[in-house]
This record gives C-alpha cells, sequence and structure tokens, in this order.
C-alpha cells in the first residue's frame, strides 16, 4: 500500500480512539456540585445524591488507565476501587485503587481471582453507601464466576464454542449470562444493600445495556430457554459440556431460578449511563478526515452480519461511487463501525478484521483509488498481536507474485500469515478502549 494512504489510515484510525479513552471521557463528563453527582451520558445529563461512601469496580480492556482518576475525583468519599483489566497498561500506584489482570478471550485462572477481589470489595459497601461499577469491553471474559455446580473448565470451553460459532455478541452473551454467577445483574446481588450505578463505554452494535459485557450490573430480558434455543440452532449442545448442557436444562424445567428480569426493585434502583460508543469515536475520525482535506461520511456505527457478506456490500458499493457519477466528492473518506462474525471452519490464524480485510483486497482486486483499513478499536483481532490489516487493489497482486494464495487463506481462516507475509498488518497494540470496529475507506 502506498504510504502515504497508510500514514492518513493510521491517522484517523487513532484520532477516533483517543476520542473514547476512559480516562478522558471521565474527566469530561463527570462532575460533583455539591453531594450530587453530574453524569453527562449520550442521552442527556443524570443527577444522582451521593449519600454515605462511595467504592470503585471497574472491568474491561484499559480499565487500569482510569486508576488516578477516582480517589482525586470523589476525594474523602472515596473508600476504595478494585479495577480488573485484559493487561496492565497503567505503571503508577493510585492510593486505595487495585488492579488485577484477567485472561482475554478465554476466561481463566486470573479472571477467577480478579472477580473474588471485586466481590471482596463490593460487601464492604453498605446501604447508605454508593457503588460506581465502570463498565467497558471485555468484562465477559474478565468477571467470571461460574454459576453453582459448574467449573471453570465448563466456561472456557463454552466460551470457546461460541467464539467460534458465527453467533452474534447478544446471542453469545445469552448464553454466558445463564451459566454465570455474576452477570445478567449479579454484581447488583452482591453489592446489595449498597446502590450501584454503572458507567458503560459500549462495545456491541445497537449499545444495548442487557448485552454490554454481559450486564454484569443490569437485567436480562432473555431466559434458559433462549440460551437452550441458541445452542440448538447452531448445533452446539453435544459439543456443550454436560455439566453445563445439564444446569441449562434444569433452568429450561424451572428448578433453578432465572436471571435478573426487567421490572426488579434492584434493577429499578440501580441505572446505568452509556458513556460514549462507536458512533462518538467515528464522529472524531470525521472530524480528523477533513482536518486533513477529505470529505467524509459515516455510513453506519451498527454494522453487524456474517463478515464475508458485509465485505462484498461494502466493496460492491464503493466500485459504484468509484464508477459512478460523481455524489461523493473526492478525495473521499468513507467511515463504519460495528461488529461482524466470522465461522471458524479452518485451522489458521486471524481475526475477523484481518479477514474483512482479505475479503476486500480480493473485491477490489485492480481497483486503483481506493484504499482500506479494518481493524480493532482496542488494538486486537481474534487471538493475533494484530489490531487488523489493510488492504487496497494491488493486495492480491503483491501477493500472488510472493506465492501466496488468497482463497487458500481465506479457506483456512489464515488471514494473519496472509498479511504478515504482506507487511500489511496493523499492529498498534492495547489501545486502552474497546469500542467495536473500524472500517475507514479512502477514495481518491
Amino acid at each position: 500500500m502506498e504510504a502515504r494512504a497508510r500514514a492518513v489510515l493510521k491517522e484517523i484510525y487513532h484520532a477516533a480512539i483517543h476520542a473514547v479513552q476512559p480516562a478522558l471521557l471521565l474527566k469530561k463528563k463527570l462532575k460533583i456540585s455539591d453531594s450530587t453527582l453530574l453524569v453527562e451520558g449520550t442521552q442527556g445529563q443524570r443527577r444522582f445524591s451521593l449519600t454515605g461512601n462511595v467504592y470503585v469496580a471497574g472491568v474491561g480492556k484499559g480499565v487500569d488507565l482510569t486508576a488516578p482518576f477516582w480517589g482525586a475525583f470523589f476525594e474523602n468519599r472515596f473508600q476504595g476501587g478494585m479495577l480488573l483489566a485484559r493487561e496492565r497498561s497503567f505503571k503508577g500506584r493510585a492510593e486505595r485503587i487495585s488492579i488485577a489482570v484477567g485472561d482475554h478471550p478465554l476466561p481463566g485462572e486470573r479472571s477467577l481471582a480478579g472477580t473474588e477481589r471485586c466481590l471482596d470489595l463490593l460487601r464492604s459497601a453498605g446501604p447508605k453507601d454508593w457503588v460506581v461499577f465502570f463498565l467497558m469491553g471485555g468484562a465477559s471474559s474478565l468477571l467470571v464466576k461460574p454459576a453453582p455446580g459448574l467449573t471453570l473448565e465448563d466456561k472456557r470451553t463454552v466460551t470457546d464454542l461460541l467464539l467460534k460459532s458465527g453467533m452474534d455478541i447478544s446471542e453469545m452473551n445469552c448464553i454466558r449470562k445463564h451459566l454465570s454467577g455474576v452477570k445478567a445483574g449479579g454484581i447488583l446481588r452482591h453489592a446489595y444493600p449498597a446502590r450501584v450505578v454503572t458507567l458503560a463505554i459500549s462495545d456491541v452494535p445497537g449499545d444495548d445495556p442487557a448485552v454490554i459485557g454481559s450486564a454484569p450490573s443490569f437485567h436480562d430480558p432473555t431466559t434458559y430457554r433462549d440460551a437452550w434455543n441458541i445452542l440448538r440452532r447452531y448445533h452446539l449442545l453435544n459439543r456443550t459440556p454436560p455439566r453445563a448442557r445439564d444446569y441449562l436444562l434444569r433452568g429450561v424445567r424451572g428448578k433453578i431460578p432465572e436471571t435478573l428480569k426487567p421490572g426488579s426493585v434492584l434493577s429499578g434502583q440501580s441505572p446505568l449511563v452509556l458513556l460514549a460508543n462507536n458512533r462518538e469515536a467515528l464522529a472524531a475520525a470525521k472530524h480528523k478526515a477533513e482536518s486533513l482535506g477529505f470529505k467524509a461520511t459515516i455510513l453506519t456505527a451498527e454494522l453487524s452480519g456474517d463478515n464475508e457478506t458485509r465485505a462484498r456490500e461494502l466493496c460492491s458499493f464503493l466500485k459504484q461511487v468509484k464508477n459512478g457519477p460523481g455524489k461523493y466528492r473526492r478525495p473521499h473518506c468513507f467511515l463504519l463501525g460495528g461488529e461482524t462474525t466470522v465461522r471458524v471452519r479452518g485451522k489458521g490464524m486471524g481475526g475477523r478484521n484481518q479477514e474483512f480485510a482479505l475479503v476486500s483486497a480480493l473485491e477490489l482486486t485492480g481497483c486503483a483509488g481506493l484504499s482500506i483499513l479494518s481493524a480493532g478499536s482496542d488494538g486486537s483481532d481474534g487471538p493475533t498481536s494484530a489490531a487488523g490489516a489493510f488492504a487496497d487493489g494491488r493486495t492480491i497482486s503483491r501477493a500472488r507474485a510472493l506465492g501466496l494464495d488468497p482463497y487458500r487463506a481465506l479457506g483456512n481462516n489464515d488471514s494473519y500469515n496472509f498479511f504478515s507475509r504482506l507487511g500489511e498488518l496493523f499492529c498498534p497494540g492495547p489501545t486502552g478502549t474497546n469500542v467495536l470496529d473500524f472500517k475507514i475507506v479512502l477514495l481518491y
């Protein structure tokens, strides 16, 4: 890819990332006036009268970067905090804040231990106290407490099946919620009798609070039967660990309590405020593109569905624009956000963004004047060190000159090794946030 195009794509990506940095968002959107907490959410301002002490529990990718904020903000009200992150990026020390590192994308022993430390903190809060629960992407794997009778290995096996199945995040989280002791409102139960306010950065299409992080501090409209039917629809029941399958079946038969439901007392007194989402990041990307001399259009912030299908649809649109009457003035930047799904059939290495770039490269073969970056906002893509990959009209010809077979790579889900050989991987490292994926397209 032309060096200039690559540099521009990177600049636009990093502008989007900067706009949704958690520590920056908290400083910008939280204020205290007298004893009232003011929170500026995506749906307007919310006000909470603070009584008693304040405790903070945070879970997600990059949540540790908020460590210095809480004590300085809540001052004498602040009694302590526990932050459970994917990796530790914050290297300093913060007063009365503990930081633990969990496992992702599969839950592990570190996730289990970190979750118990979070629950220990919640048990310290009394009936007049507030718990601020800060929720970011990655929480479903980081915050883990198997339902009674299940093991961590059961949870790991189920999660691995779900991630490779091609189901969307709401379907996956429906199942995860019904095999957990902390998801689907579990945090509210553990924090009771303290009041809980959740501050969330959305990593799901549509920003449904019942889906974000598997709703640890929110109600759950889904049921055990829903979870059972999803596994059956994807032909996974026979591959589900027996203990997990039997647990769900007991739920279907009404032998164990359902998850926290809408209208419950706990849910009613535990508000959730959305601080930021993919659309906010895309708005910053649009502003950056325009400052670089591009006209810019946000096509969608809710891209979802089958990865390959969506890549082909986007490329069909781009070719029409390129060869059409000129509705979009050049140079132009098109922006899309969301999260597509991939059904893993091969044994290669990659992620949905790298695979999206590979399909796009095939579809745009020979098309000059188009460059694409498909990348995860968290700096990772599948179980790889890359966030995504670059592609343009010459990607496939360069690949064939190196003896690479793009169709074989696609069939084996081996986009990582394909783009690694080409030198077209995008590897920014952990970004400290997570608001789904970005597709950034330049039309010259």
